[in-house]
Formats: structure tokens, sequence, C-alpha cells
């Protein structure tokens, strides 16, 4: 682990009798006491998760709004100060760069928080669009001395009012507040998730962090605040139908493919991939996102195979054994002719073709 990245909370994983992986050149843990206790308690109670090796880079000048605007595939524009949201960068070709927030700090001030191990691409792909125009913009990768934490589940909200004399709930979904006092520290605090549960993110200063983390599973103890890994952060996610960069979406996959259709704006000025977008959604997708559940005994894996009456017809994209579902769920990239809920298709798992159903998604949803 000596070469790899390490958040400002890797000194206290031990503690918790964390179990660490190199994810994308970061040290993190997979698991805690365990992926399906984990997985469970962010549905029932509260988890929280290190998420410090997220990407944060600041877009600020007089033009910044319209900057975003030729980046994104939504419309920045109708969003308010305080407001998050969500999209895409996408290249020429209609291809994901990748799928990323943007908050809007102010009028010509912004913070953009992106994928991990696309960081690095996306600020240099900034750069290089920024250079191709004459744009009043000021970008810096702020990514080092921020440090990110993510509290979720039902008891998510009563444990973090207890660290804070702001109400809160009045945080609306896609909302957030800068600089709160959390726990004595200031925080941007947002109301966004990856678990299919309510939950907020805490933005702080990377030395903070720790002290946070700790005060948080403290204070949350007597309300189940538990922390989680990367394994039930993965299957939650799943669970909610929620794209991961790499698997639902890449530079050959894009939003329309992947049925997230509301997050592109076709009807705006110019964007990056809006002409190849433009003719896709014209011509018609010829693959699909589809979400399915094992029929026979099978964990279904990303790349494995899918076949109708022996025609391979696409992969999956990911799959898991889903906690919550008690069985075993995949999404599957596939040509569109035979994406119907109620399709029978065939998985291909270690030289077997094991039966499966499309259904629809996404597979949880919260109450």
């Amino acid at each position: 682990m000596e070469k790899l990245n390490k958040t400002p909370i890797y000194n206290l994983y031990d503690s918790y009798g964390s179990k660490i992986i190199d994810f994308g050149g970061w040290a993190l843990p997979v698991q805690f006491k365990g992926i399906i206790e984990e997985h469970n308690n962010v549905r029932e109670k509260a988890g929280l998760f290190d998420v410090s090796h997220m990407g944060e880079i600041n877009v600020n000048g007089v033009d910044a709004e319209k900057f975003l605007q030729h980046l994104c595939t939504n419309d920045i524009a109708v969003a308010e100060v305080g407001q998050a949201i969500y999209t895409f960068f996408c290249y020429e070709h209609g291809g994901v760069v990748d799928d990323l927030i943007v908050y809007k700090i102010a009028d010509d001030s912004y913070m953009l928080v992106v994928n991990a191990a696309n960081t690095d691409k996306d600020y240099e792909w900034i750069l290089t669009q920024l250079q191709v125009g004459n744009w009043q913009v000021d970008v810096k990768n702020v990514s080092v001395e921020t440090a990110l934490l993510a509290l979720q589940g039902p008891n998510a909200q009563k444990i973090l009012q207890k660290l804070t004399e702001y109400d809160i709930s009045l945080i609306k979904r896609f909302r957030f507040i800068k600089d709160l006092s959390v726990a004595g520290f200031p925080a941007l605090v947002s109301r966004t998730g990856y678990t299919g549960e309510d939950g907020f993110e805490l933005y702080v200063d990377h030395d903070a962090a720790r002290t946070l983390w700790s005060k948080i599973l403290e204070i949350g103890a007597e309300d189940g605040a538990m922390p989680i890994g990367l394994g039930a952060r993965d299957t939650l996610r799943l669970e909610a139908n929620l794209p991961l960069y790499g698997h639902e979406l890449s530079t050959d996959i894009s939003p329309l493919e992947a049925n997230l259709n509301f997050f592109v704006k076709l009807n705006k000025t110019d964007f990056i991939g809006k002409e190849a977008l433009v003719n896709q959604k014209q011509a018609g997708v010829s693959r699909k996102l589809v979400g399915f559940k094992m029929l026979d005994r099978g964990i279904p894996r990303s790349d494995y195979p899918v076949y109708v009456n022996s025609t391979e017809i696409g992969k999956v994209t990911s799959g898991t054994f889903a906690p919550t579902l008690k069985g075993n769920i995949g999404i599957a990239l596939i040509d569109v002719e035979y994406s119907k809920v109620g399709t029978i298709i065939d998985v291909g798992i270690r030289n077997k073709k094991l039966k499966a159903e499309i259904i629809q998604m996404p597979f949880y949803k919260r109450k």
C-alpha cells in the first residue's frame, strides 16, 4: 500500500477492522464488518463513507456559466445558487468523458465533483476546452485539499442534526449549504447520495476530516451509524440503478444508451457532443441498458456475455448478489430489440448459460 494514494481517514481504517484494497490507485476499504451487514445497515439505519478520493475542481470567472454550458449535457443555466446539477461531459462522438455533479456556489463560481479515477483526465479535458475559446474562466483542481464524507441512511438526518445548529431538514434534495458549521468545522453540506437512501455529503478541509469522521461515528452510534466500505457502496448503488463510470457509462456508451436522457438537454445551446447525441436520438439507439434478475443460480459480473437463443446480444455492465432483494441481479447493455421487460435471456457464467429475466429498474426504491 506504500505507493497508493491515501485519504486523510486512512490511518483510522484499521481501528474499525477494515480490509484494504487498491481501488484505482487508492488504498481504500472494501469492507469493515462485512459487505452484507454494512449494506443492510445503510438501508435500515445509517452508514458513513469515506469518499475523499473523489475529485473536486473549481471553475470561477465571469464566463463560468457559459463555459460549463459548453462542456455539460445538462442545463447549467437553470441552476440556482445552492443547487447541484447531475450532468455529463461528452466527447464529440457522444461517448462519456465522465459523469459529475456541478455545485453552483455563486453566479460566477462552481465546484465540480468528478470520479476519482477520472480526476486528472477531467482536469486536462477542461483545460483543453478552455484553450479553444476566449473564456474568462479560472480553473483549479482542489482535490488534494478537499475531503469528502458521505452519511447515508434513514437515520442520517437525525445523526447529522446533533452536530450542527442549522436545521438541516431545510436542505432539500440536490441542494447544499456552504460553510455550515458541523462539529465546529466549516463544511459544504449537500443532499444527493449514491445509495438509494436519504443522506448528506460533507466537503471539508483535508485536515478536519479525521476528527469529523470519528465524531460522526461517536455521536451516531446510538442511531446505528457504522463505517461502510466500497463493497456495500457498490451493491447499494446497483440496487438503486445508479451508474458507475467504466461500467454503465464510458467512452463507448452514451448517456442515451444508458437511459439517462433526462440529464441531456438537446434543446439547449450547442455543447460538446450535441450533434452526435441529436443524431442518435433521431435514429433511435441500437442498444440499451436493461436490468435483469437471475432465474438460475449464479452471480453475474461485469463483461459476462448475454445471449438470446445462443446469439450474443450484449454484455453485463454490473452484477451482484443484492442483499435487500435477496437475489442475484445485474445490468446489461444489449441490442435494443431484446430489451423488453419480461424477456428471458441467458448469461454466460463460468462456461454455462444461465437463465435470467429482464425486469423493471430501479431494482430498489425507498419508500
